[in-house]
């Protein structure tokens, strides 16, 4: 849901912090492969997005980050679970 500013504030008692200087969440969103994260993250850009990190390849996993106009960040990650590193017991 999508809420402007002065009714989100209405859903809690604590204060409404600023994106510019803060971050309140990180959302990563699944993407199907390697190649929809670079997409995304290319579509991104042209609409102005801008970048907070470097890709990051664990193997398993692929991911890149990006902020919007307003200075949400998010994630775009790949992860191919037959990739998974052993899990020691």
């Amino acid at each position: 849901m999508l809420l402007t500013e002065p009714y989100f504030a209405t859903f809690t008692k604590k204060q409404v912090s600023d994106v510019k200087s803060t971050t309140e969440v990180l959302i990563t969103l699944d993407a199907e492969s390697r190649e929809e994260v670079q997409q995304i993250i290319a579509k991104a850009q042209t609409l102005d997005a801008t970048l907070y990190s470097e890709p990051q390849d664990h193997g398993w996993m692929y991911q890149h980050g990006f902020a919007d106009l307003d200075g949400h960040q998010g994630k775009i990650a790949y992860l191919d679970a037959s990739q998974l590193p052993a899990q020691e017991s």
